[in-house]
C-alpha cells in the first residue's frame, strides 16, 4: 500500500486569487497553531480547505512537512479526485486525502475540515461512553457529535460513506481508536471547534483520573446551555481569530510566506 498519491497525476497550475491567498494564509496559521497546541502527529494528519471559486478543489499539507513548517506558498491544491495542481514536485498522503476528499465531497458548507490524531481526543474516542457533558465545553457538542467505529488503517469508499452517515450534519466526530474530525464554515471556525473538543476531552480525563464520580448537570441543563453556546450572532472563531494572528506573528512568523 502506497502512502503517497500518484505523482502523475496532474492538472496545470490556476491562477491564485485574492481570494485564495487569503485563504492560503489562514490555513497555513492553523497549521502552525494546532503544532503550538502539540496537536501533530510528526508529518501525518491534515487540515484542509476548500478553494473559493474551485469546484472541488482544496489545499492540503505536502506529505513530509511538520505542521511548524508550513507556509502558505507550500500548501498544495488537490481536487477531489486526487489530481494535484501544478508540476512541482509535492506528494500528498492518499490516506488523509481520501478522508478529507470523502467529506468535502458530501459537506459543502464544511469548507475546512480538520482531521488530527490528538491524544486527548483519541483517548475519549476509546471510551464506549464517548465524550460525556461535564464541562461547558463538552456541552458545546452535546447531542452534536457522531462516533465512527475502527475499520483499519486505509479508507475504503465503502468505509468512507458509512463515516459520512456517523458524521451526519454534526460539527464533529470522534474516529474510534484513531482520532478526531471537526467541520467548519471558515478555518477559524474549525479551528476552535478543535480547540473546544480538545479541551473537552482534556478535562474528562482528568476529571476520570480523580477517582471520583462524575456529575452531569440535567438534560434540560444541557440542552438549554448547547443552545446558548451556539446562539451568537457572531460564527465560533471570528472574535477570536484576529488574535491568534497576531499571537503567530509575534512568536510563529514565517507562516504568511
Amino acid at each position: 500500500m502506497s502512502l503517497a498519491l500518484a505523482s502523475d497525476n496532474r492538472l496545470p497550475a490556476t491562477p491564485i486569487t485574492p481570494a485564495e491567498q487569503s485563504l492560503r494564509v489562514d490555513l497555513a496559521a492553523a497549521y502552525r497553531l494546532a503544532a503550538r497546541q502539540g496537536w501533530d502527529d510528526l508529518i501525518y494528519t491534515h487540515i484542509t480547505a476548500r478553494v473559493p471559486g474551485e469546484d472541488g478543489a482544496f489545499l492540503i499539507n505536502p506529505f513530509g512537512l511538520r505542521f511548524d513548517e508550513i507556509t502558505a506558498s507550500s500548501l498544495v491544491k488537490i481536487n477531489i479526485h486526487g489530481q494535484i495542481y501544478g508540476d512541482a514536485d509535492v506528494e500528498v498522503n492518499a490516506i488523509g486525502f481520501r478522508i478529507h476528499a470523502t467529506v468535502h465531497a458530501a459537506r459543502h458548507a464544511a469548507h475546512c475540515v480538520m482531521h488530527l490524531h490528538n491524544v486527548n481526543a483519541i483517548a475519549v474516542s476509546a471510551q464506549l461512553d464517548g465524550l460525556l457533558p461535564i464541562s461547558q465545553h463538552a456541552m458545546r457538542f452535546y447531542k452534536q457529535i457522531g462516533y465512527h467505529d475502527y475499520e483499519g488503517l486505509s479508507l475504503t469508499e465503502p468505509e468512507g460513506q458509512r463515516m459520512l452517515k456517523s458524521l451526519a450534519d454534526y460539527p464533529a466526530l470522534l474516529l474510534r481508536n484513531h482520532g478526531s474530525l471537526v467541520c467548519g464554515r471558515t478555518v477559524a471556525e474549525a479551528y476552535v471547534l478543535m480547540d473546544t473538543l480538545d479541551k473537552a476531552c482534556a478535562i474528562q480525563l482528568k476529571a476520570q483520573a480523580g477517582g471520583a464520580t462524575l456529575v452531569m448537570p440535567p438534560p434540560e441543563v444541557l440542552a438549554h446551555t448547547a443552545r446558548q453556546l451556539v446562539s451568537d450572532d457572531v460564527p465560533e472563531g471570528e472574535r477570536e481569530w484576529p488574535a491568534l494572528l497576531r499571537l503567530l506573528d509575534q512568536r510563529m512568523p514565517g507562516f504568511r510566506d
